[in-house]
């Protein structure tokens, strides 16, 4: 059994270590918030609930700096649950079970919740810390963060008193975030017309795995594979000289996540199922040494099944592999203003099969408002082309940069002092809730860092464990210097 609670600083492990065994899946953030708040209430801290769920608590400025402005400390209670297709585990109950890989902390087969977890840890922890020089503190734990920000969205504003805030949910060390990106989704919704089986039919169940996947903003510049992309393009590739039928098509399983596997179940006649195999084959051969390099553990399993009962009529399994294709997926351009910046992304992140439908759901990104549009516009066209039905949430506004900040100017001095070197100063692509919350209190002086945090939203995602340390120490160094 791995323990972490011995690792160092062991306040900030030690909350870790108690946050992995609370499941907080999205929406499913109470007893996250349950475990805050009897830390808050312990501490005899100043603490409330808005509305929707986020918590805000006060800690007093240590002696002295009892009067000092007062900093906020920001994270997120939920993480994106992922796991690979072969684990057994149950998100709603199941801790998540840590290990030490080298000088990183991993999961099982899960995601680890390193993101964001190791922030509301680091929050935990100042709050109980007696050792620290502050000035007063605010701590603001967000729900629904994964799923569209929405926990910031509809935070009640009123409850901060602060103006400078220190958003915890960056994932590269050695850099300060000091703008992100704004986002929508999108959700192309289509009928499926279905026949019945004709005698002389054999199914056969596709399976496309192995893939890296990845957080839909932070790695969508390494061009690794999309599950759902990838399986399409072979089927696609595979219908132009082999007949079949689709039964089943599903794969993601998150908005921000890029699919790591997808899922199909085609109908065919006995006498071209060879055929179908071949060319679907064929196909995935050329993926394969295509995104070798990226993805070298994909695979595609073809296997016989059951016969279902329908099958998706000739039109509907051309609609839809034509659809998957035409989709937009990566990124569409890189800033002018911004050297290595990615200004607008699109993941075509699920596909999810119902009774009667399929939805088709995508998360577009971009630090360019108009860029945003135009590419949601494209995707409303492609599914209007389709015959889909679509709905768009209501985008989020990204957060532009203040070089001239007074806080990135003490972090920066802060780093350079602590850790001896001079860190990067970053937008990312990636929506964090500073834009949200920027937009609902004018004038919040902010900043982003974090420690290292690899292939998050994904069963890799992985966290440097010294980079914990040394990240805990330069937020320790902040907060005294802005003392």
């Amino acid at each position: 059994m791995t323990r972490i609670d011995t690792l160092e600083p062991r306040p900030l492990w030690r909350h870790f270590d108690t946050i992995l065994k609370i499941p907080r899946g999205s929406k499913n953030e109470d007893r996250m918030r349950h475990r805050v708040l009897e830390v808050a209430q312990r501490l005899g801290l100043h603490h409330q609930v808005d509305a929707v769920g986020n918590v805000v608590a006060r800690k007093p400025g240590t002696a002295g700096r009892e009067n000092e402005t007062i900093t906020i400390l920001q994270a997120h209670l939920d993480m994106v649950n992922e796991k690979n297709a072969d684990v057994e585990h149950d998100f709603a109950k199941d801790p998540i079970v840590p290990r030490i890989e080298g000088d990183y902390l991993t999961a099982s087969g899960t995601t680890l919740g390193s993101d964001n977890g190791i922030g509301v840890a680091t929050m935990l922890a100042i709050m109980e810390a007696t050792d620290l020089t502050h000035g007063q503190l605010e701590f603001l734990f967000t729900i629904d963060e994964e799923t569209g920000l929405t926990g910031a969205a509809q935070l009640d504003a009123s409850l901060l008193h602060g103006r400078r805030l220190i958003n915890l949910d960056s994932e590269e060390e050695g850099v300060l975030y000091v703008g992100c990106a704004g986002g929508g989704d999108s959700r192309l919704t289509l009928s499926l017309g279905t026949d019945s089986m004709a005698p002389g039919h054999v199914a056969l169940s596709l399976a496309l795995t192995g893939l890296k996947g990845g957080h839909s903003g932070c790695d969508i510049h390494l061009r690794r594979g999309n599950a759902v992309k990838l399986l399409g393009r072979a089927l696609w590739a595979a219908s132009l000289s082999a007949a079949f039928r689709l039964s089943r098509f599903e794969g993601g399983s998150a908005h921000n996540a890029i699919p790591r596997e997808a899922f199909a179940t085609l109908v065919v006649d006995a006498a071209c199922r060879d055929a179908v195999v071949r060319a679907v084959e064929t196909e995935l051969a050329v993926i394969q040494a295509e995104y070798r390099p990226v993805d070298p553990k994909m695979q595609l399993a073809i296997d016989d099944t059951a016969l279902p009962r329908d099958a998706w009529d000739n039109d509907t399994t051309q609609t839809v592999l034509r659809l998957l294709n035409t989709l937009p997926h990566g990124v569409e351009a890189m800033s002018y203003e911004i050297p290595d910046l990615v200004e607008t992304s699109s993941n075509l992140a699920t596909v999810t099969q119902h009774t009667h439908s399929l939805v088709v759901a995508l998360s577009s990104r971009s630090s360019i408002d108009s860029a945003l549009e135009a590419m949601r516009w494209r995707i409303h066209a492609a599914g209007l082309l389709a015959g889909a039905t679509v709905k768009e949430e209501a985008a989020y506004p990204g957060w532009q940069p203040n070089l001239d900040s007074n806080l990135l100017q003490v972090v920066k001095a802060a780093h350079q002092r602590e850790l001896g070197s001079e860190p990067a100063v970053k937008a990312i692509h990636a929506g964090l809730e500073c834009g949200i919350i920027g937009k609902k209190v004018p004038g919040m002086d902010m900043i982003s860092f974090g420690p290292q945090i690899e292939s998050p939203h994904s069963p890799d995602e992985r966290v440097h464990v010294e980079s914990v340390g040394r990240f805990y120490r330069l937020l320790a160094a902040t907060l005294e210097t802005l003392a």
